[in-house]
């Protein structure tokens, strides 16, 4: 009976860990990337000179996330679409990257193409 119940926890346990890590896998959804890029308003839409650390660690967990081009492609076009609405000024949006001390490895730019 013990090994049976010790077996049962342990598939229940192996099945927890795939389940989560799956969906750790999965790409950030576009309104998932907005939100998180939240701490980052001021310094992309205002005068403030440097972004925030939580600013930063945004856009890490950003970049960890897209993992895949389709990822890469589909954040690029979100950010595209999203930034003249939400009042982005380009050229702090390309400079996040580097303030931040994070590689990304699609240009945060209005005039890069997403496709390529």
């Amino acid at each position: 009976m013990e090994k049976k119940l010790f077996w049962s926890l342990g598939v229940l346990g192996f099945i927890m860990v795939l389940v989560v890590k799956s969906k750790s896998v999965d790409a950030m959804s576009c309104q998932d990337a907005l939100t998180a890029l939240m701490p980052c308003q001021p310094y992309l839409t205002t005068g403030v000179a440097s972004p925030d650390p939580p600013c930063c660690q945004a856009v890490a967990t950003i970049t960890a996330s897209a993992t895949t081009t389709l990822a890469r492609r589909e954040l690029c076009r979100c950010f595209e679409k999203a930034g003249p609405t939400l009042g982005v000024i380009p050229d702090k949006a390309k400079q996040l990257p580097h303030k931040c001390g994070i590689s990304v490895p699609v240009p945060i730019d209005p005039t890069v193409n997403c496709d390529t």
